[in-house]
């Protein structure tokens, strides 16, 4: 595990595991919102970001939270773990609402300066559609990938494989 890919919906906890793997393995974490959004939430060029994350995945050794399914496939060529947290899509929307009332107005920190913390009805539809929408396209692009697959279901699993690293 030395380039690990943290993947699944919003408010699976993405950002929070991978910065919990980071801790245990001394991984350096990049979490791709940091690196997306502009101030203001203004998205980056598509060839732009593309690049970007050509850079970030060229290192020897990294976590990496974030789904950004465009960029999937480069980062699974570079990528040689995936943690999929493939959890339910009830419990993602509990998170979601309940951190969007934690940082209400102030910038999460694993989130781009100047990008205050939102809760819209595009982006609950997005989060409730995800086990179907974006599991598709998640499944769709494994193929390709020769490294090991961890997919957890449940936060409880989550702890377990948390717990084999320390």
């Amino acid at each position: 595990m030395q380039r690990v890919l943290v993947i699944g919906s919003p408010g699976a906890g993405k950002s929070t595991l991978a910065a919990a793997i980071a801790g245990h393995t001394g991984l350096p974490v990049i979490h791709l919102d940091q690196h997306y959004w502009r101030s203001g939430w203004v998205e980056p060029d598509k060839e732009e970001w593309a690049a970007h994350v050509a850079a970030l995945s060229a290192g020897e050794r990294w976590v990496m939270d974030g789904n950004y399914g465009g960029t999937l496939p480069l980062r699974l060529g570079r990528a040689d773990t995936i943690v999929w947290l493939d959890f339910p899509v009830l419990l993602c929307l509990s998170r979601i609402v309940r951190r969007a009332l934690r940082y209400r107005g102030r910038v999460r920190p694993d989130m781009a300066a100047g990008c205050p913390e939102q809760l819209s009805w595009e982006f609950i539809s997005y989060t409730a559609r995800f086990p179907w929408d974006g599991r598709k396209r998640i499944t769709s692009k494994l193929p390709a990938f020769s490294g090991a697959l961890i997919r957890l279901r449940t936060p409880r699993e989550a702890e377990r494989f948390l717990a084999t690293l320390a």
